[in-house]
């Protein structure tokens, strides 16, 4: 009974991470012979492994909407309230290719991306013009991702990395970056925070911003069955967020709730999802 609940409930995450496709797309990833970008021992197979990336795939949404610049593409050209499922299957299906699949996989994925970056434009509702491809947008998605999955795995994840096995993993994702456009991506964990901090005062919280959050947070497109799982996630997404980032989208810090409440769920949810999608480290993005 209990086997069969844990098939039911992998399966059911697996196809809401991975889409239809997501069987054959695993073994294309894992099972083709050839190079990878990344060996199997590098710390960024372990980070986007684990199922800590729920958590830090949600709060690095929200830390990038701070950005007027990056939420204005995303709120004109990607689509995410019509079909916010295709969204999140094709970041992970990316994510998984470049981390997991054959060196020319992972470029032909980089190249498709960068393609359809090339072709994303547009102008503010403030009358600033933006293009994704810019490497100075591209280089702020890049370092919100890094550093919200790097302090999702480091609070959430099966086994804590060694502070050299962080900074080598913000040195992984950098080679992905450099791939994808960004000039000069940083390379270990002080150069990550050096370079989020340089971005503040770029940053603020536009309506379309706010709206995201209350999207994201209070009206997921998910069945009410489930509600409660999602929320758990949400919270400890938010409760991941920079306090600085948390007052800009008007989300409240709660410290006595969220060491007492929030964060003992966040370990019990990442668990579950580890034991329904295989257990260890491996039960996040890499689509097994």
């Amino acid at each position: 009974m209990l086997t069969a609940v844990r098939e039911q409930l992998g399966k059911a995450l697996f196809r809401r991470v991975a889409g239809p496709d997501g069987p054959a797309v695993r073994a294309r990833i894992h099972d083709t012979p050839g190079p990878r970008w990344f060996a199997p021992d590098r710390p960024i197979r372990t980070v986007h492994g684990d199922a800590s990336m729920f958590i830090g795939g949600l709060s690095a949404l929200l830390l990038q909407s701070l950005h007027p610049l990056a939420m204005a593409a995303v709120a004109g050209h990607s689509g995410f309230r019509g079909d916010p499922w295709g969204r999140l299957q094709r970041t992970s299906t990316f994510l998984a290719v470049t981390t997991y699949g054959t060196a020319d996989d992972a470029q032909q994925a980089v190249d498709r991306v960068r393609d359809i970056h090339d072709h994303i434009r547009g102008t503010t509702p403030d009358g600033v013009p933006y293009h994704a491809a810019d490497p100075h947008l591209l280089a702020w998605v890049h370092i919100a991702e890094t550093d919200s999955f790097l302090r999702a795995h480091e609070r959430y994840g099966a086994r804590r990395l060694s502070p050299a096995d962080y900074d080598a993993y913000v040195a992984d994702t950098a080679r992905v970056a450099e791939a994808l456009g960004v000039t000069d991506p940083p390379r270990d964990r002080h150069e990550l925070s050096e370079r989020l901090r340089a971005y503040r005062p770029e940053l603020r919280a536009t309506p379309e911003a706010r709206s995201t959050a209350r999207y994201l947070l209070l009206r997921p497109p998910i069945p009410l069955a489930v509600r409660p799982f999602y929320g758990g996630l949400a919270a400890n997404a938010v409760a991941l967020l920079p306090p600085w980032a948390r007052g800009m989208l008007w989300l409240p810090r709660l410290p006595l709730v969220e060491s007492v409440a929030v964060r003992p769920t966040g370990q019990a949810l990442t668990r579950t999802i580890r034991w329904a999608m295989g257990g260890g480290d491996r039960a996040g993005h890499d689509m097994r």
